[in-house]
C-alpha cells in the first residue's frame, strides 16, 4: 500500500548519524542522498521493499512531528527489537513508554519498543512473537 514514508528535520546530519545506526541494526545501509531543486537536502534509507525518507522542510518552516503518528519498523526477534531500540537511545533517541519487551494484545504477543528520533518523531520496533 505505502511506497514511502516521508519526515522533517531540523538537523540533517544528526537525523543522518540517527537514522543510520538506528536502521543498521534492521539491515538497513547508508542512505541516499538527494537535493531537492530547492537545494534542500534529503536522505532515503531503503530496505526491505520499503523507504524512509528524512528532508528538511522545502517550505522552510521549522520540522515538527505528528502527534499521535508512529511509524513502525518490522523485526525478526525480540532481540532486534532491543537492538534497535539501545541503538536509537545511543543514537540520541529517547526511549518513551514501558521497557523493551513482550506485551499481551488481541493480535497475541508483541515484542515492542518505542523511541523519539532526535526531533520527536515516535518510533515503534515491533516483533510478532505469537
Amino acid at each position: 500500500m505505502f511506497s514511502h514514508v516521508m519526515i522533517g528535520t531540523n538537523d540533517i546530519e544528526k537525523a543522518r548519524a540517527f537514522y543510520t545506526k538506528t536502521l543498521g541494526t534492521l539491515g538497513a545501509g547508508e542512505p541516499m542522498e538527494n537535493d531537492a531543486a530547492t537545494g534542500h537536502k534529503r536522505l532515503f534509507f531503503m530496505h526491505g521493499g520499503g523507504i524512509l525518507a528524512i528532508s528538511e522542510p522545502i517550505n522552510d518552516a521549522p520540522a515538527s512531528c505528528a502527534n499521535g503518528a508512529t511509524i513502525g519498523f518490522a523485526c525478526d526477534s525480540l532481540d532486534q527489537v532491543k537492538a534497535f531500540h539501545d541503538a536509537a537511545v545511543e543514537a540520541g533517541g529517547t526511549s518513551v513508554e514501558d521497557p523493551p519487551g513482550p506485551r499481551e494484545s488481541s493480535m497475541g504477543v508483541l515484542n515492542l519498543a518505542y523511541v523519539l528520533d532526535p526531533d520527536g518523531h515516535k518510533l515503534c520496533a515491533m516483533h510478532r512473537a505469537g
